[in-house]
């Protein structure tokens, strides 16, 4: 019985100080960077479904321009029938094809709401207003989203490559692998803006 107890108590101490050695850090690290991932996958999905509400919306202007909507529809159509495979976050060139798809449809809807401040009567229109306004929180989350994701893959990437991470990697986790990065230019990911008038000059 002593013995017994002996062991348990060496176990608990050995778990301990490897506790304290991050011995858990890469499982900790991949969990919060695949759930930043998520985050990021529900805000664009979230964006998404609202465009059709906002095309619709736009296209009832009169002489409202073709090729925007089109350029719009034919963006979230790529996002949405581009599948996402399983290993996207290991995979760099699945990521960056995710990120080009993303980027074209945020370009879309940019242009989209400057073409708007040609017409008076969408600006008043309060189901455009909404839409508008729900678009552009969304493009805030998913700004906020994408940072996270990007901190949380950094930390990540970072415990693989040093140590001790890279000795745990070698002993524990030997199917770790380094995650690719969210990058995406700063020109596209910009948040769309459209001033209603008023904006004054100072």
């Amino acid at each position: 019985m002593t013995l017994r107890r002996l062991a348990a108590l060496m176990l608990i101490a050995v778990a301990a100080v490897l506790s304290g050695c991050g011995v858990n850090a890469i499982p900790s690290y991949e969990e919060q960077a695949k759930a930043s991932w998520a985050q990021v996958l529900n805000q664009y999905q979230r964006r998404a479904d609202l465009i059709p509400n906002l095309v619709e919306t736009v296209k009832g202007a009169a002489n409202f321009e073709r090729s925007t909507l089109e350029a719009v529809v034919n963006a979230r159509a790529k996002v949405t029938q581009t599948p996402i495979p399983p290993d996207i976050l290991t995979n760099p060139e699945a990521m960056q094809q995710f990120q080009e798809n993303q980027g074209a449809l945020t370009a879309a809807l940019s242009r989209l709401m400057v073409v708007v401040e040609r017409y008076p009567d969408l600006k008043a229109n309060q189901t455009y207003l909404t839409l508008q306004a729900q678009l552009e929180g969304t493009e805030n989350r998913i700004s906020v989203a994408r940072r996270d994701f990007i901190d949380a893959v950094r930390l990540y990437n970072t415990e693989l490559k040093t140590i001790p991470g890279r000795w745990w990697a070698a002993l524990l986790y030997p199917d770790a692998k380094e995650m690719a990065q969210f990058q995406v230019e700063a020109t596209v990911t910009e948040v769309p803006k459209v001033d209603f008038g008023t904006t004054t000059n100072q």
